[in-house]
């Protein structure tokens, strides 16, 4: 069959869950035996988030093939189980980009570059992009931002020109927010409207509502909002609020979304999705045997999306473990010396996560310290790993001073240092080691346990990286390399010899981990936690 487009609008608010909503759809078609995949298009100018600070826009998702993506990915991976590329994030500035790259060789043979139909031909293109070439059954794209929003009006203006051109293959779903005033017990209708209107006036007609209400919508009310936005009554669909993510689809499933979706494709609803194995992990996340708290220790606890896939990979390997996991944000800038026992005693493990430059690096490193000296499991995470290596240094060998040189240049002992092929680069976008790459397990270690493998793959992104001049010194005194890189000798993963659980990855294991393949090592560093109750 030939490959069908459904687009995903906001309306009213941000954050509603555009890409929760996104995902919930692709789980139910795929369980109906479809090929589906999502892309997100976002309307800002960075040419990717790599560069953007995470209060700015949360988490950076990395994939396999080495893009720095919009969090809402990660979404989509957890959901579907396969992974995205490149081609799944399309920003306003890879778009323009593009366009401006493609007038300096003079493709546009002399012609006036504008909006239309220039960009909006771009836009276009990569939309179709993932359909034309991977023949999916299913492309679902999310456009980022509000109806409305200046940024966002080529997208829509793209949509508008797709469904045209593609007739019966496309369809917009329009979320928007129907909210319930206290004072008069109500709930109004009223912004929903208005949305609609503005995506009318640009000339796009939504087919399918869903309605995010924090009550149960009543017949009457859905009734109304058709007979106001032209669409039928039963394409007007209710997302209510629930406890987890996970259970949205199956939310979507009673309000037979996916059946709508494929009667107006003129398409024929044959079975049931098949959800047996998303049901069962549903059932182990909301039934816990036990519970256990850990402390992620970080520079951006305030913003949780700052850290969106580290958390997500703990419900899954709570599920694995039947239990509950109590995650507690801790600023690293509020953990020293002298508090950092008060900070960490009650936790019965400690992760030090991933991040850039010099701010916090104290309390992460004392908050290894603490894990390390108490025998408390502990995990950390690129930049976790490289504190774990310089808390190592200075306080077992005896290195005063060790650093890395991202925080000090001229540091005597340089335990963590630029990659050779890092030096030399001055534009930060995009230039990192990113992507998917191999890392050889030593049988000897709680790396094998949890992984059950002597080769693996994880995806990255840093430039910095354990010193292996200094590799001796450290296997001599009892903190070993678990996991190198074959091809480069690089340092992939470090452990101590004489402590219950401490490890130390430079890759991201949280990005591989999906809610029917948990992340291995997420699922033993929970169990070691348990174990230490």
């Amino acid at each position: 069959m030939s490959t069908k487009y459904i687009f995903v609008t906001g309306g009213v608010t941000s954050s509603l869950g555009k890409g929760i909503l996104s995902a919930s759809l692709a789980k139910l078609l795929q369980a109906r035996g479809f090929s589906v995949t999502i892309q997100k298009l976002d309307p800002y100018i960075n040419v990717d988030p790599g560069t953007l600070n995470p209060y700015e826009h949360g988490e950076c998702y990395v994939t396999e093939d080495g893009a720095e993506t919009d969090l809402d990915l990660g979404h989509y991976e957890r959901f579907l189980n396969i992974p995205t590329s490149q081609a799944n994030n399309v920003t306003t500035g890879r778009i323009y980009q593009s366009v401006i790259n493609k007038e300096r060789r003079g493709d546009y043979l002399g012609k006036t570059v504008q909006i239309i139909p220039h960009i909006t031909d771009e836009i276009k293109r990569n939309i179709k992009y993932l359909g034309n070439k991977y023949k999916f059954d299913f492309v679902i794209t999310e456009i980022g931002g509000t109806v409305g929003d200046i940024e966002s009006l080529p997208y829509i203006e793209s949509v508008r020109q797709l469904k045209w051109e593609l007739g019966q293959s496309a369809q917009v779903i329009h979320l928007t927010l129907v909210p319930y005033l206290n004072a008069s017990g109500e709930l109004k209708t009223k912004p929903t409207q208005h949305s609609v209107k503005s995506l009318l006036e640009i000339g796009v007609q939504p087919d399918i509502l869903v309605l995010r209400t924090e009550h149960h919508l009543s017949d009457d009310l859905k009734k109304k909002v058709a007979l106001f936005c032209n669409v039928k009554e039963n394409a007007v669909v209710q997302s209510i609020d629930v406890s987890t993510i996970y259970e949205v689809p199956l939310k979507m499933k009673e309000e037979k979304l996916d059946e709508t979706v494929l009667h107006k494709f003129g398409m024929p609803v044959e079975k049931e999705p098949e959800l047996k194995a998303w049901n069962n992990f549903l059932l182990r996340h909301k039934n816990p045997k036990t519970e256990v708290d850990i402390a992620l220790i970080g520079k951006y606890v305030e913003l949780h999306d700052a850290y969106k896939s580290i958390a997500e990979s703990f419900i899954h390997a709570g599920a694995v473990n039947e239990c509950k996991v109590n995650l507690h944000f801790i600023h690293s800038e509020e953990i020293s010396r002298r508090n950092v026992h008060d900070e960490l005693k009650n936790y019965k493990g400690i992760v030090v996560a991933p991040g850039f430059g010099h701010r916090g690096i104290r309390g992460k490193i004392e908050a290894t310290r603490y894990a390390r000296e108490n025998n408390i499991p502990f995990l950390g995470i690129c930049l976790g790993m490289q504190m774990a290596v310089i808390e190592f240094a200075r306080n077992v060998l005896g290195f005063s001073g060790a650093d890395s040189t991202e925080m000090n240049e001229v540091t005597k002992y340089p335990v963590i240092d630029l990659m050779e092929e890092q030096k030399g680069i001055t534009n930060m976008g995009g230039t990192m080691r990113l992507g998917l790459f191999a890392c050889e397990i030593s049988t000897e270690s709680k790396m094998h346990e949890a992984y059950k493998k002597e080769l693996i793959h994880e995806r990255h992104r840093h430039r910095y990286e354990f010193n292996n001049k200094f590799l001796n010194n450290f296997e001599k005194a009892g903190m070993t390399a678990t996991g190198f890189n074959p091809d480069s000798g690089l340092v992939e993963a470090v452990e101590l010899k004489n402590h219950p659980w401490f490890i130390g990855v430079q890759f991201h294991p949280e990005y591989s981990s999906t809610v029917l393949n948990p992340s291995p090592l997420f699922s033993a560093f929970v169990k070691a936690c348990i174990e230490n109750c």
